[in-house]
């Protein structure tokens, strides 16, 4: 069954999706294996928490805003980088995402790796705390349930300078119906 559901594509969280972890979302999947689940990270949830308090020896690399993202709701006690390396190399200290080909240099980095390994390497680094998770067949059944819009990621994505407007312009590019969604109220009541 192709849904979609491959890492370097996006999850674009519903107006029906109400749980406030995921509300107007942008998740982009970093892994996804039909028997083991699947991993992604939230791309608009910026933080207060500068990365400098945090990781002091990656915040020279972090591209702004210079503060941890708010990954997903597990393991918030944990680190994950994601990293933009332009060319054809795959440095040490970084794993592309082996997805979509429109992200195919964005990758994790190894954060116990020294900083300087990747250093000359790195366009774009952005730091996440937590993370997203399914189990097995446990996002395919959201999706159908219509919690998720699958569509494609773009390489600026995971990087943008303004994270709090992903979720209404990831919506409108796709145009048709889901950029329509776009438009959809914060809170419809008051409309």
């Amino acid at each position: 069954m192709d849904d979609g559901i491959i890492a370097g594509r996006l999850l674009v969280a519903t107006p029906r999706l109400a749980d406030p972890n995921f509300r107007r979302s942008v998740v982009l999947l970093v892994e996804h294996e039909e028997e083991g689940g699947t991993l992604g990270v939230v791309l608009n949830r910026p933080t207060e928490v500068p990365v400098e308090q945090v990781l002091p020896p990656w915040s020279e690399l972090v591209t702004g805003p210079s503060v941890v993202f708010q990954g997903g709701p597990v393991a918030l006690d944990s680190a994950l980088a994601l990293a933009h390396v332009p060319g054809t190399d795959e440095p040490l200290g970084w794993r592309a995402l082996n997805g979509s080909p429109a992200v195919a240099r964005i990758g994790l980095v190894d954060l116990d790796a020294p900083p300087e390994l990747l250093a000359t390497e790195v366009a774009k680094l952005r730091v996440f705390a937590g993370y997203a998770g399914w189990g097995v067949g446990q996002l395919r059944s959201e999706v159908e349930d219509g919690a998720w819009y699958v569509v494609p990621a773009e390489s600026d994505d995971a990087f943008r300078d303004d994270p709090g407007r992903l979720w209404q312009d990831v919506l409108r590019r796709q145009g048709g119906d889901l950029a329509f969604v776009a438009t959809f109220p914060e809170d419809p009541s008051l409309n």
